[in-house]
């Protein structure tokens, strides 16, 4: 055997041995990170870390030893890690700038959870659209509507725009409109509506509830009555009192007009 055969052979067997390493290593590193993935979020659970935060740093940890692991697996193939690292630089320029808007994503998921405009469990509003925040992820939030819908919001749309969260505060004001009839008695219609809003009991008494002749209007006096609830109870509140005021209302003989209007006919 010639010195060039071998050569071949040993080249060969030099790179065969590096391709197993390399094989060996790549399965056993995304073993080790699948295994530092779980490790991360079981210790992050137990020390009762917002979950908004757990669900954008896994991934964005995963990604980040996946990247470690394929510049590990270059240099054992014997790539020179220069020139590796010259193209992966070239390569991530030319992706940054497809990629303008999912950077901007990813930009925009790290503003949120610096400033926590919201987290994982609260109801909001933002962009025309409503919703529980069922996770935060890297790219997006993912939102559950009260009909079960799933909404997705990129994070630069929400990190740029209002929001608005039901779930912030402790407590809600619950505010409705009743509209009765000229010939009822204010008076009446304001005894019936706050005696109800008393002895409601879920309606918090601090502050106190709060009822008020808020319009002379062309069909019906409208009265305002405002009270305040804790945050879980606001629906249950707003229905029950509704349909409570039709009840006493009906009792009382007070009446709910419909939209009308006096046409005169002049000769």
């Amino acid at each position: 055997m010639d010195a060039i055969s071998i050569g071949i052979y040993t080249a060969l067997i030099n790179y065969g041995m590096n391709l197993v390493l390399a094989i060996v290593a790549l399965i056993a590193g995304l073993s080790v990170i699948r295994w530092i993935n779980r490790v991360l979020a079981r210790r992050l659970e137990r020390a009762s870390v917002d979950r908004s935060l757990s669900t954008f740093l896994i991934p964005l940890i995963r990604v980040s030893l996946q990247v470690l692991l394929v510049i590990s697996i270059a240099s054992i193939l014997g790539l020179k890690m220069t020139a590796f690292i010259a193209v992966i630089g070239a390569a991530g320029l030319a992706v940054g700038l497809a990629l303008q808007g999912s950077l901007a994503n990813f930009a925009g998921g790290v503003l949120i959870l610096l400033l926590k405009p919201f987290k994982v469990g609260d109801f909001i509003e933002a962009t025309g659209h409503s919703g529980t925040v069922h996770e935060i992820q890297v790219f997006h939030p993912l939102l559950n509507t009260p009909d079960n819908r799933r909404i997705i919001i990129p994070n630069a749309n929400l990190s740029n725009s209002s929001t608005i969260n039901y779930s912030q505060n402790p407590t809600r004001r619950v505010d409705f409109k009743f509209g009765v009839g000229y010939q009822d008695s204010a008076t009446r219609v304001r005894e019936i509506l706050t005696d109800i809003a008393e002895n409601h009991e879920l309606i918090l008494d601090d502050p106190a509830p709060t009822v008020t002749l808020g319009e002379l209007g062309d069909s019906a006096v409208v009265f305002n009555m405002r009270v305040w609830s804790k945050r879980e109870d606001y629906w249950a509140i707003y229905f029950a009192v509704m349909e409570t005021v039709k009840d006493r209302f009906d009792e009382e003989g007070i009446s709910i007009p419909y939209p009308q209007m006096d046409v005169h006919l002049d000769k």
